[in-house]
């Protein structure tokens, strides 16, 4: 067992895979959630990466160039598509500091750039060339009130999630943060109808969405699912904090009640 698989599994006691329906909509995201990995073994100051890091055909930002917008209404375009901000006081941009999101146990402390939003803004990722993403992976963290993340597909939204969501899931307790909750979010489209060309954070209330290492697979439009593999941790019934997990016919569903 690799060095990174094991410290993945020692520091997460679950791993849910799950389709989560948007109300209203027929869309959905498949989802899952891990404590994420290491990019590199033996650099572990830089967050959580996703397990799709490495793997031909994924695009991982992870901010340490400074170059996302930090000024009002700039753009920041990359292979994959664009950043761009909302007007904002100053604020939201690229820090360095003790609210960079955890590594993959809560005392591995990133020492690298991050993206903050705070309250009152956004900030939007967007596709470029007339392609949709069909992955999008982040580490989040240090979660608190007011975290919004939003998928939209010709302008249609497919899926929201709050911090009531993700705080119930986060497993990682960071010792430097007072033990606020962080962790890897994975979303992936598991039909044509799922895939998305729009990913807006934003912060509704007071404090900031700090993130880091995106990661992004693009397709054409067509059904090109993001292959995640199923966790390496069992699961059976389980209630985690108000998430009901249950295995059906070999799909884990979760039911955010």
């Amino acid at each position: 067992m690799s060095l990174k698989k094991f410290a993945s599994i020692a520091a997460l006691s679950l791993t849910a895979i799950a389709s989560i329906s948007y109300a209203g909509s027929a869309h959905a995201l498949g989802f899952s959630y891990s404590a994420g990995a290491y990019r590199d073994s033996a650099v572990t100051n830089q967050g959580a990466f996703s397990e799709q890091v490495n793997n031909k055909g994924y695009t991982t930002l992870d901010f340490n160039d400074g170059k996302v917008p930090s000024n009002d209404e700039v753009k920041y375009t990359f292979s994959k598509g664009t950043y761009s901000t909302t007007a904002y006081s100053g604020q939201t941009g690229i820090y360095n500091d003790i609210w960079a999101p955890a590594g993959i146990v809560g005392t591995d402390v990133n020492k690298s750039n991050y993206l903050a939003v705070f309250s009152g803004n956004t900030v939007t990722i967007e596709n470029t060339k007339d392609k949709v993403f069909n992955y999008f992976g982040f580490d989040a963290g240090a979660l608190s009130v007011g975290n919004t993340l939003e998928f939209f597909k010709g302008g249609n939204l497919v899926q929201q999630w709050t911090y009531d969501m993700m705080n119930k899931i986060a497993t990682v307790s960071s010792s430097q943060q007072g033990g606020q909750l962080n962790g890897f979010f994975e979303f992936f489209s598991e039909g044509a109808n799922d895939n998305f060309d729009k990913i807006v954070l934003s912060q509704n209330d007071g404090g900031g969405f700090e993130s880091d290492n995106h990661t992004f697979r693009t397709g054409t439009g067509k059904y090109e699912a993001a292959k995640v593999p199923e966790p390496s941790v069992a699961l059976g019934l389980l209630a985690v904090g108000g998430v009901f997990l249950r295995k059906r016919k070999n799909q884990k569903s979760l039911n955010l009640g």
